[in-house]
């Protein structure tokens, strides 16, 4: 694949006087795995909000695959091919894991959702869900409610409802936070397999993460980028060093 998944062009975001994103350029290339991190109140939550329509920009464009988004709705964003989690947990607790999933597969085979139709008897559907669901290792809970699952595992539904979607650039926002060693451990894994072949942009605190699953890295300090290159040369830059990494770089980071 080549070409620009998505683009940020002299991206701003200001809220009254308080200047969160300013003037951010990024292009990120299809199929890619970038990651953003930064300190907190960086800004790269607002960044992820802009880029899938929760917030409007000030000033700037936002392009995804060749198509202006700056301005749109989430839904439509969704429908034009880019899919999200958030920093904190967003599943339908009042339904079961199968549903959760089931709602993303309706939507991305076209299927939409409708009161007279009997969605038990879409065997694609089920299959597709099924498939999802083995993969990212809770077929065996889909029958529990969603709100019943232990933490770890709400995150990797999320991630699964994500993918479910079929879109091509995937947004995912601290999916690791909160998690053992261990769970991080098999979520990167996951992300991993439900990323290839799809564009992944990443925020990630975990530099351990970040560095062994990221193809490219972005610094955001005061919402600007100050550095963008790969996990090498984003752990030599005595810039990154000085604003943000310090002795993570020394102690957190696999050399």
């Amino acid at each position: 694949m080549t070409g620009e998944a998505l683009q940020l062009i002299d991206l701003k975001k200001s809220f009254g006087p308080a200047k969160i994103i300013q003037g951010v350029n990024l292009q990120i290339e299809k199929g890619e795995r970038h990651a953003i991190i930064g300190p907190n109140g960086a800004g790269k939550s607002t960044l992820f909000n802009l880029i899938s329509g929760r917030f409007l920009p000030t000033s700037g464009e936002i392009w995804l695959n060749g198509d202006k988004i700056s301005g749109k709705k989430p839904f439509e964003i969704n429908r034009m091919g880019l899919s999200r989690s958030f920093q904190v947990s967003n599943i339908f607790t009042n339904m079961t894991v199968r549903e959760n999933v089931r709602c993303g597969v309706l939507y991305s085979m076209g299927y939409g959702y409708s009161f007279w139709r009997n969605i038990g008897n879409l065997r694609e559907v089920s299959e597709k869900t099924a498939a999802i669901l083995e993969d990212v290792g809770l077929i065996d809970k889909a029958h529990l409610p969603a709100t019943l699952l232990p933490y770890a595992d709400q995150r990797t539904l999320e991630i699964a409802i994500t993918i479910a979607g079929g879109a091509e650039v995937i947004l995912l926002d601290e999916p690791t936070a909160g998690m053992s060693h261990s769970e991080t451990d098999r979520a990167v894994a996951l992300i991993e397999k439900a990323s290839h072949g799809k564009t992944l942009l990443i925020v990630e605190h975990d530099m351990g993460v970040v560095f062994n699953l990221a193809d490219r890295i972005s610094v955001l300090v005061y919402g600007e980028i100050i550095a963008t290159g790969t996990p090498e040369e984003i752990r030599g830059d005595p810039k990154v060093r000085e604003a943000y990494l310090g002795e993570e770089v020394e102690e957190g980071v696999p050399a």
